[in-house]
């Protein structure tokens, strides 16, 4: 019982040292944040092509972080790069790895594409 005691705070302290250190690197912004600044950015879809053909933002890259790693050549540094995904975990999960390979502006849609208002492109 003690181990398991044991084994909740260090998973417990994980996370939220994860999700702080997170913070540093990443901003999440409102719907209205992101649609003031994509425009000046890389927006970048990071679902899968299934997923984009069937609705994305208008203007939205598709490169899913299943492919991110072997596609970061298509991405620059010297912008920001707006993310998003269906609800905002994939796009966390980009985020990081962008973060580790240097980059610097990183910002991801709050609640993803599915609580998107804005302009949509169907394929």
């Amino acid at each position: 019982m003690e181990f398991l005691v044991i084994l909740i705070v260090v998973l417990a302290a994980f996370l939220i040292f994860r999700f702080f250190r997170q913070r540093m690197y990443l901003k999440t912004l409102t719907e209205d944040q992101f649609r003031e600044g994509y425009r000046k950015a890389q927006l970048i879809d990071v679902r899968e092509p299934q997923e984009f053909k069937r609705g994305h933002i208008l203007g939205a890259r598709n490169i899913p972080v299943t492919q991110m790693k072997q596609r970061l050549v298509e991405m620059r540094k010297d912008k920001p790069v707006y993310l998003y995904c269906q609800g905002g975990s994939r796009a966390a999960r980009a985020a990081q790895l962008l973060h580790k390979k240097g980059y610097k502006d990183i910002s991801v849609l709050k609640g993803g594409f599915k609580k998107w208002t804005g302009k949509i492109k169907q394929s």
